[in-house]
């Protein structure tokens, strides 16, 4: 299956569970620079982290965040759409660790109770909710099981960071396509979603959250990962450093392939 087969799928989780099979979602965080992306999520999920609290990671992906967290001693409720990546986090689970790992939808959480978690990351859903109102009725699932003073993270694909990636690394001729509205720079939300950072302040703002913090999670990492890749320990180390320090700045928002929000309700 190539990627414009996609297209005539119209069931939604049938669509993305066909993507994933295109890419390797396993794989996605395993060189150093898409490391960039995690080590400052989790950096900034940290921040709020106390002893005893739960998470929930909804659109848990093959996993990376899950595990991560409950092989920290947390008590983690993993809900992912894609039947296969269900399996693999089943299958990297160790002894001792808390954590239940289901399949599930985003837009119907149905199987939580209200105010039951202290943590919900929301990292894969708003990727592939092309609808509005499906974004919304998110959020608000999102929003409903959070508890009172609770912590939500969303992360986006940038949409503006996309031309740039996809012109200088992919297609020299992407500018001169119609993946994009050539006036106002949308891209075409297809085989992913892509917002810019006013639509993720739109969206959260009309949900009735407060935010209360605004990352560029992975920087110019995919535009860099090749010279990113090939530095050494020390390089590398100082280059996260980097990376966070920037990674807040306003200024350096928007240039970034993957932007995270952090929110709690207003």
């Amino acid at each position: 299956m190539e990627i414009k087969d996609l297209l005539n799928i119209s069931n939604e989780e049938e669509r993305v569970s066909a993507l994933y099979r295109i890419f390797d979602e396993s794989s996605r965080l395993s060189s150093k620079a898409a490391q960039v992306e995690f080590l400052t999520t989790i950096r900034q999920i940290e921040r709020y982290l106390k002893p005893g609290m739960r998470i929930l990671d909804l659109g848990a992906g093959t996993g990376e965040y899950s595990l991560y967290f409950a092989n920290k001693g947390y008590e983690v409720k993993s809900i992912e759409l894609v039947e296969n990546h269900v399996k693999q986090i089943k299958e990297k689970v160790k002894d001792k660790m808390n954590i239940d790992v289901v399949q599930g939808n985003a837009l119907d959480l149905s199987l939580l109770d209200d105010n039951t978690y202290d943590i919900v990351l929301c990292f894969g859903p708003l990727y592939h909710l092309e609808k509005m109102e499906d974004r919304m009725k998110c959020i608000g699932e999102v929003k409903r099981v959070c508890k009172e003073g609770g912590k939500m993270f969303f992360a986006f694909i940038s949409n503006d960071m996309v031309i740039t990636t996809e012109t200088i690394l992919y297609n020299p001729d992407f500018l001169k396509g119609d993946s994009y509205n050539h006036e106002s720079f949308k891209v075409i939300d297809f085989p992913f979603v892509f917002h810019t950072v006013d639509d993720c302040r739109y969206l959260l703002k009309a949900a009735n959250l407060n935010i209360i913090s605004e990352v560029a999670a992975d920087g110019l990492s995919e535009l860099l990962a090749d010279k990113i890749n090939n530095m050494d320990e020390k390089s590398y180390s100082q280059w996260l450093k980097y990376h966070f320090y920037c990674s807040e700045k306003p200024e350096f928002l928007g240039a970034s392939n993957h932007l995270l929000f952090v929110g709690e309700i207003s």
